[in-house]
């Protein structure tokens, strides 16, 4: 084992060296040459146990015996080679990207910046990769089993109603209508059956999808008939609405029912699959087809897709006079027996029976005001507004 003394502007104690022969043990310091030690060096106390054995290329003292109890005999050496910062790797990296930056004129706030955006990104790729790689990451947040974010839940609430307020306004967009309707429909269909729960599996996640999908089919016609999504202008009697406190109350109600849904079915890991579910996707599949069709069908015999230039008996409108609240109704009842839930079935079914009634009804004296005789007898034909054979 040896260690090599290199030249430096540290003197070790009791070692008196001429001006331009200093040396120390610090092994980063630049290489200086030194030939040799002059004599009155090597008669101080420090190194007159040492013999000097002169080589070509550096001084080498032999240490006398050590004290007992040590397992080896150091040796050292003193070096002539010498090492410039040129040929430091790093030093010469560090060098030309000091260079580069200088080239680019970036300011020292603006490397601040950069550093911070490079430190986050960084750490943020290193929690991604330790997340993507842990197998417990995907066994909780797999496409079955998702502990529900209650703050992504909370966030989508917020931004709903700052885009509602918006479209209150009259200044919302294409984007943030539809932040609308996914903030309410997750509240409808994800978060009650996740609070219940803890976690969501299966059918929540089919109607949340098929929610948007109904409620889109509006759109879809627009984008059929007329090549974009908006609406036109329109003869505004045609906007039937009843007063506030009743859409209130049928809102209140809606929610009310998805919550009673989700908190009267069992949890969601007990409810059957397979072919006991096939009922259910069937009623799924002829609600979408009765809106759609009734949509499209009304969409034809009106202008501007709003208002009625005849009185629609084709379709849907052969069984019900008004399919297009009867397929909203049909939806909620089919999400309640997805769920296991007669009584909140029972309960959403009576709240849109009573909005829904009051509101065609205030539909038909118009229908009666505009087309007379002939809808009086398409009214005689088709008794039953939503419920064929039954209301």
């Amino acid at each position: 084992m040896e260690s090599v003394l290199l030249c430096s502007k540290v003197v070790p104690r009791g070692t008196p060296l001429e001006r331009s022969r200093k040396f120390s043990f610090r092994h980063l310091n630049k290489h200086l040459k030194c030939n040799s030690l002059p004599a009155a060096s090597r008669n101080t106390p420090s190194l007159r146990s040492f013999e000097a054995i002169k080589g070509p290329s550096s001084l080498r003292f032999a240490p006398s015996p050590v004290r007992k109890g040590l397992s080896f005999l150091p040796k050292c050496s003193i070096s002539t080679s010498t090492v410039s910062d040129s040929d430091n790797p790093f030093v010469t990296k560090f060098r030309q990207l000091v260079n580069k930056v200088s080239q680019l004129k970036v300011k020292p706030l603006d490397a601040v910046k950069l550093t911070l955006l490079l430190s986050v990104l960084t750490l943020a790729a290193k929690k991604i990769a330790t997340l993507v790689f842990n197998p417990f990451f995907w066994m909780y947040f797999s496409w079955t089993w998702l502990f529900w974010p209650w703050f992504i839940a909370l966030g989508l609430a917020g931004y709903g109603v700052y885009c509602f307020r918006k479209h209150w306004l009259g200044e919302a967009n294409a984007f943030e209508q539809l932040g609308i309707v996914t903030s309410v429909f997750t509240w409808l269909t994800l978060v009650p059956p996740a609070y219940f729960n803890g976690y969501l599996e299966g059918w929540p996640f089919v109607f949340f999808l098929a929610y948007h999908y109904f409620f889109f089919f509006n759109v879809s016609v627009r984008k059929r008939l007329y090549g974009d999504y908006y609406a036109r202008n329109h003869d505004p009697k045609w906007d039937v609405d009843t007063p506030l406190w009743s859409r209130v109350l049928f809102g209140v109600g809606v929610v009310v029912g998805h919550w009673l849904a989700a908190f009267e079915g069992p949890e969601l890991h007990r409810l059957p699959g397979g072919w006991a579910n096939v009922g259910i996707w069937g009623l799924i599949v002829v609600t979408m087809l009765m809106h759609y069709d009734s949509t499209l069908y009304l969409a034809r015999y009106s202008e501007k897709v709003v208002v009625p230039t005849d009185v629609v008996q084709f379709g849907p409108y052969r069984w019900v006079r008004h399919p297009i609240y009867a397929s909203a109704m049909l939806l909620f009842a089919t999400y309640c027996t997805a769920l296991r839930a007669p009584l909140s079935l029972l309960f959403l079914v009576a709240v849109c029976l009573v909005y829904y009634s009051k509101k065609a009804k205030m539909e038909e004296e118009l229908m009666v005001e505009s087309f007379g005789q002939r809808y009086l007898d398409y009214a005689d034909k088709v008794r039953h507004k939503f419920i064929p054979f039954v209301y």
